[in-house]
């Protein structure tokens, strides 16, 4: 087992469906009985039938504007919306806070952010001493890398963020051997090394995650002598994906279950297409079903060569929110679904905003094998009682459409 974390991650696929359907039931059953939000969003709803992927992608999706309304809605008396199943006390041990601000319980379990795998799969063993320059500040972020480089057996210089050069002071002083926090920022602390004559040499591998790690800081990094790999977590999620050798996309984590969906709907999209990342946690402290992360991937095909067996995304490709404003009115990108609901002709739409300011133009693009006058004046007709707003209308062949999940495509000069 030196090669994997654990037996879950060579598994066949059918082996890990049927053990994530087996207890999906009954976590959709603790939410309902546990959270007061999920009493009320599945009150009409049975667990016991909530026994397949297709059975989940029936449910809502739970967006972070959600979260966030229902929190601000009664802040005193419940920081979490109804959302949590556990309350302060000997069940939860840190509240965080992320922009919003969106409050988030941290249970006591082991591992609790699930980021051993993924440092596993990065090198990290145990007795690995780690500079975390994650924050320790308010946010989650340094104790989702923390708890999971505890639980491997390593330990955590907690650096935190910021201070460059005490940092690097610590770092020649205690000889970190890998590294937790922003690509970015760790390419700062390389460069100073290098222009101060330190020697940081011990550092040899680092999971980077908070931001882009496009593949010439990765190379960058290995000329320097650091194998980094980068991770896909949040506050409210833990961890979701994670890079592995082979840099194949990312590989979905044990803990969660991921669908991809049509921006601004729930509707699961095909594998290979882009949409929103929807994550359904097994987390019983913090039960999430169903939650849009507002992220943008897609399902990659085949497996993993390192031989681990979980389905990848391709990795963060943009946000799903594109909400944009148009003369003064918001356009949603459920509303440009509900226009595609309305016709059977039309496989995919997109709409497009073009013009300089104040001169808001829209134009919808809509793949069909059947174009024709009268769906045309009917997708206007149909644009103008959704949205409000009047739009050109673009009939194209199916598959001319850009597959980067754009629903709404701003495309004005703000010059």
């Amino acid at each position: 087992m030196t090669d994997f974390f654990d037996a879950l991650e060579t598994r066949s696929q059918d082996e890990r469906n049927a053990a994530q359907m087996a207890v999906l039931p009954a976590q959709i059953a603790h939410a309902k009985s546990n959270t007061k939000a999920f009493a009320e969003l599945l009150r009409d709803v049975d667990p016991d039938s909530i026994n397949s992927l297709y059975a989940l992608a029936q449910l809502p999706v739970i967006r972070k504007s959600e979260l966030l309304e229902r929190q601000q809605a009664n802040r005193s008396q419940d920081p979490f919306g109804g959302f949590s199943a556990v309350v302060r006390g000997p069940e939860m041990q840190r509240i965080f806070a992320s922009p919003g601000p969106i409050y988030e319980p941290e249970g006591t379990t082991k591992d609790y952010w699930r980021t051993a795998r993924a440092l596993f799969a990065a090198g990290f063993r145990q007795g690995d001493l780690v500079h975390n320059a994650f924050s320790y500040h308010m946010t989650p972020g340094a104790f989702i890398l923390e708890s999971g480089a505890m639980a491997l057996g390593c330990t955590v210089f907690p650096a935190g963020t910021g201070q460059t050069e005490q940092q690097l002071q610590a770092m020649t002083e205690l000889c970190p051997a890998a590294y937790t926090g922003t690509p970015s920022f760790l390419r700062i602390l390389v460069e100073k090394a290098i222009e101060s004559g330190r020697d940081i040499s011990s550092l040899k591998k680092a999971s980077v995650s908070g931001e882009a790690f496009p593949p010439s800081l990765c190379q960058w990094l290995a000329e320097q002598g650091i194998t980094g790999y980068q991770s896909y977590a949040t506050a409210d999620l833990g961890m979701i994906a994670y890079e592995t050798a082979a840099r194949e996309g990312l590989l979905i984590d044990e803990g969660v279950i991921v669908e991809i969906v049509r921006p601004g709907t729930g509707d699961v999209l095909p594998d290979g297409e882009v949409g929103e990342v929807v994550v359904t946690t097994l987390n019983t402290a913090y039960p999430l079903i169903r939650f849009g992360t507002g992220d943008l991937s897609a399902i990659l095909p085949g497996t993993c060569p390192t031989g681990r067996t979980a389905r990848r995304i391709k990795g963060w490709m943009g946000r799903a929110d594109q909400t944009t404003k148009v003369r003064g009115m918001f356009v949603h990108p459920a509303q440009v679904a509900e226009i595609s609901k309305r016709f059977e002709a039309v496989t995919k739409a997109r709409l497009v905003v073009s013009g300089e300011m104040s001169n808001d133009q829209m134009c919808l693009k809509v793949e069909t094998a059947t174009p024709s006058e009268d769906l045309a004046k009917a997708l206007a007709d149909a644009v103008r009682d959704i949205t409000k707003l009047r739009a050109d209308v673009d009939m194209v062949a199916c598959g001319t459409l850009p597959n980067d999940g754009k629903v709404i495509e701003d495309a004005r000069s703000y010059e």
